[in-house]
């Protein structure tokens, strides 16, 4: 049989790792100075937890799984899809966030700020950028309605990128603020058709939204007080004002005006780089469940095409309700590891990045049994030092070994011969120098240290 993976999943190479990881530990570690802590749930959940929670379009994403036991061959014309499949695989992890949260209600403080960092699955059409199995890297806080939650979001967002050494543009809206749209143009009742088709206007262009708009049954005087709203370009504070104009009418658009001012008025206390931040009143976010701002994050960075977005998230009111505990809001945001991942990798940012103290910094080699007796207590004093280090496993020709060493980039290799174990010495090989030195036994680790070896926490 011919090994495959199937369409949209990735296998990632250890060089691949040691990337991915500098991306999700920047960003975890920005979470975590900002006071989340961790949880992890099930990667299956049951399709009851899921479905209705995305949409039509997403529920239509959902990886369902056949019930334990049954097989392809077991199946009727006559099974219905729920007499077949209880269980699906996580689509995010907001909703098992929630139910989450409902579940352990009793144990946890509000208001509760996590992150998690798990997969998730989709059953989308694989493309560049797009995936079947992808990391999210999410971060909710939850049983606050402060808007000050939202500028923490913005500043965590700006945090990571800025530390990753990736330019974008993060970018706001509110939902009350596209309802006060769709009251404006007299169609409030088809808020969400409207959202989920000019959630599609940067992909497809306005021609298209406007098709799926009459196909949703939007009329064509009501598309025609949508064109000039939507095609409106400014900058945040004048596309402010406009809109405040457009919904003078409409209660619950100028209160999605007035917290996003809010949250621009608290990032100008902290002198928040504002040429970072847009406010753009097309920003729909498809998902049911966003009622007040919503997130996402474009590229903007020269020498970028990447047209897709790497964040989203946005406010909840009550995603807790549907399982039992309701008038519980929360807000979160989503990082697309991959998306992020693949971009970096484009613009080369990894090259600029020290990346080598994720992987082996120090190789010693193998000369046979009496010289690895005379390694291995060396060997555990540069690990208990949290340099990592590692021995290699057998004594075959030191060009082989030296050769192990350059193509996993380890930058030093100790040598210890007889010579070497006589004076109690050690011989420095500094691979990126071609040069090499002989130095005390007992000194290797602080001749390490004026090589820049970081020690790893």
């Amino acid at each position: 049989m011919k090994p495959a993976i199937p369409k949209g999943t990735r296998d990632f190479a250890p060089y691949e790792m040691v990337k991915r990881n500098f991306i999700i530990n920047t960003i975890t570690n920005t979470y975590r100075h900002y006071g989340y802590r961790q949880i992890e749930t099930p990667a299956m959940e049951n399709l009851s937890t899921l479905e209705g929670k995305y949409g039509e379009e997403g529920d239509k994403l959902l990886f369902r799984i056949l019930n334990s036991g049954l097989k392809p061959e077991d199946l009727k014309k006559s099974d219905s899809i729920n007499a077949i499949t209880e269980k699906g695989l996580r689509y995010d992890l907001t909703v098992p966030f929630a139910r989450y949260v409902v579940m352990h209600q009793n144990e946890i403080t509000f208001p509760f700020k996590r992150y998690q960092v798990q997969p998730v699955w989709r059953a989308d059409r694989p493309q560049k950028g797009r995936y079947r199995e992808f990391i999210q890297c999410d971060a909710d806080v939850i049983g606050s309605n402060s808007l000050l939650n939202e500028v923490e979001m913005v500043m965590m967002i700006k945090d990571v990128f800025q530390k990753l050494g990736l330019g974008v543009t993060i970018k706001i809206n509110n939902r009350k603020v596209l309802a006060g749209i769709c009251e404006a143009i007299g169609v409030p009742d088809k808020m969400m058709n409207i959202t989920i088709a000019i959630d599609k206007l940067d992909k497809t262009g306005w021609h298209k939204v406007k098709e799926e708009l009459l196909s949703k049954g939007i009329s064509p005087s009501a598309i025609l007080k949508l064109e000039p709203i939507l095609q409106f370009q400014s900058d945040s504070i004048s596309a402010l004002s406009f809109l405040k104009n457009q919904l003078s009418a409409s209660e619950t658009g100028l209160k999605g005006i007035h917290e996003i001012q809010s949250v621009f008025d608290s990032l100008s206390a902290v002198n928040f780089h504002f040429q970072t931040i847009q406010f753009d009143h097309t920003l729909a976010r498809g998902l049911n469940y966003y009622t007040g701002a919503i997130f996402e994050v474009k590229v903007n960075h020269p020498g970028s095409n990447f047209s897709g977005s790497l964040l989203g998230g946005g406010r909840y009111d009550d995603l807790t309700g549907i399982f039992g505990l309701p008038h519980v809001s929360g807000v979160g945001i989503s990082f697309g590891i991959d998306r992020i991942y693949d971009v970096m990798d484009e613009l080369k940012l990894f090259e600029s990045i020290n990346l080598q103290a994720s992987s082996t910094q120090v190789l010693f080699v193998n000369f046979g049994e009496e010289e690895v007796k005379y390694i291995l207590p060396v060997l555990q004093q540069l690990r208990a030092a949290s340099i990592n280090a590692e021995l290699y496993p057998d004594a075959v020709k030191l060009k082989k070994q030296i050769s192990y060493a350059d193509s996993n980039k380890i930058p030093f290799v100790v040598i210890a011969g007889t010579n070497e174990i006589t004076n109690n010495q050690l011989t420095i090989k500094l691979m990126d120098q071609g040069k090499q030195e002989t130095i005390s036994s007992g000194k290797l680790i602080e001749r390490l240290k004026t090589e820049n070896i970081v020690k790893q926490k």
